[in-house]
């Protein structure tokens, strides 16, 4: 039985025409240079003593210039004379598991081979102190029993709340190392008070256990890496919150005011803790305000899942319609096990799936009201955090002639 009616399948799909957008294109020409100007600092540099054990933490973000500066991190910290290991914090991603959480790392190039240095993937925990509604505040093992520990972790605007501290150094103490049991602490609180909650956390963390600095990276909207500092634990907080700022300024986003049908070609954890950033497409289960620009739409479609998320498909069940190449991909366990432990279980419901692309498009445009059907407007994306370039039908070229930061693009 064919799920639309004959005319819908004969009505011909518009083409679609390639558009670039133009954001602020200032970069950080020479990554592992900074890097080492970053420890060079005396009052980071005197943080490292001579044989310290330095766990430096890493998790599971697709950060553009991750491994340069992990890797340049390492090889600093042994030149001051310590003695660097690598410890995952990445909460319940990798499925929670320390096998699991190694396999995300490797697809980063986070190996013990490629750093000379050991790679742990514990998940085991420490009480590091209560909040002061009484939750406990677990921490990684290995990370709690080292010297120092030195967060690594791109500061931006979180997917799931709003607030003066979103995502960054100070969430990956209170989330990322707090391993799975932490991270399902932590996601029994209220989603609206977050960024209290981070800040209070975090604050305890940095008084029971032995952060020494984190590493910040900011990116800009092209995904390429705008900055990275060093940031001394005395300084975390209030230098974060400035972080988030710049941040914040530097998102991509659609420009375009309205469409009928979004499609995204791809969502992964790899792009977004989230799969896709609800600040880019206006969907979420937890997060009630959205601080970018959102083209006003109806439907939704999603046709693939990034090979970086390991069936990972976190994120999915915010769209309309899928492709079965989506849902072929979900490993339901992983993805469960990340819903799960932050509470936000209609992220990983299976929406209506269709055989293919052409498919989805037709459904969604089917399930719009109120639009002109032999002129629809369509804007298809990679994904959230490529946006340079965009593809829009017909019925949208007017709004890209009339917006000088938009322009046709050769194929």
């Amino acid at each position: 039985m064919p799920i639309l009616l004959k005319e819908d399948l004969d009505r011909p799909l518009p083409k679609l025409y390639r558009v670039r957008q133009k954001f602020d294109n200032s970069r950080l020409e020479d990554v592992a240079g900074t890097v080492r100007s970053e420890l060079a600092r005396p009052e980071i540099a005197k943080l490292v003593k001579p044989g310290a054990r330095v766990a430096v933490a890493v998790g599971s973000r697709g950060i553009r210039d991750l491994y340069t500066v992990v890797s340049t991190t390492v090889t600093c910290l042994k030149e001051l004379g310590a003695q660097p290991f690598i410890v995952s914090a990445m909460g319940s991603h990798g499925g929670g598991t320390e096998e699991g959480q190694r396999e995300v790392l490797t697809g980063y190039g986070i190996t013990e081979e490629n750093l000379g240095v050991p790679v742990v993937t514990t998940v085991d925990t420490v009480l590091a102190g209560h909040c002061s509604n009484g939750r406990p505040i677990w921490f990684d093992r290995a990370a709690f029993e080292a010297d120092l520990v030195v967060p690594v972790n791109r500061v931006k605007l979180h997917t799931d709340f709003v607030g003066p501290l979103q995502s960054g150094l100070c969430k990956m103490l209170v989330i990322g190392l707090g391993n799975h049991k932490g991270c399902s602490a932590v996601h029994e609180e209220n989603p609206e008070e977050f960024a209290d909650i981070i800040e209070e956390t975090a604050s305890i963390i940095l008084k029971n256990a032995p952060i020494g600095f984190g590493m910040a990276i900011l990116e800009n909207a092209y995904d390429q890496t705008y900055g990275v500092e060093a940031v001394p634990a005395s300084n975390f907080i209030s230098r974060e919150k400035e972080l988030v700022h710049i941040a914040k300024g530097n998102m991509p986003y659609i420009m375009l005011p309205k469409a009928d049908v979004i499609i995204c070609r791809e969502i992964g954890k790899d792009v977004s803790g989230a799969g896709f950033d609800p600040n880019i497409l206006g969907r979420s289960t937890v997060l009630k305000t959205f601080v970018l620009h959102i083209p006003e739409y109806q439907r939704l479609v999603l046709t693939d899942v990034t090979p970086a998320s390991h069936g990972n498909g976190i994120g999915v069940g915010l769209f309309d319609v899928i492709t079965q190449k989506v849902a072929d991909q979900l490993d339901l366990e992983a993805m469960y096990a990340n819903a799960i432990a932050c509470n936000c279980l209609a992220d990983a419901f299976i929406p209506i799936t269709v055989p293919d692309e052409e498919t989805a498009i037709r459904v969604a445009l089917k399930c719009c009201r109120g639009i002109d059907r032999e002129n629809p407007k369509i804007i298809r994306i990679q994904n959230t955090l490529h946006l340079e370039y965009i593809e829009v039908s017909q019925a949208l070229l007017p709004d890209v002639e009339a917006d000088p930061r938009l322009s046709l693009a050769e194929v």
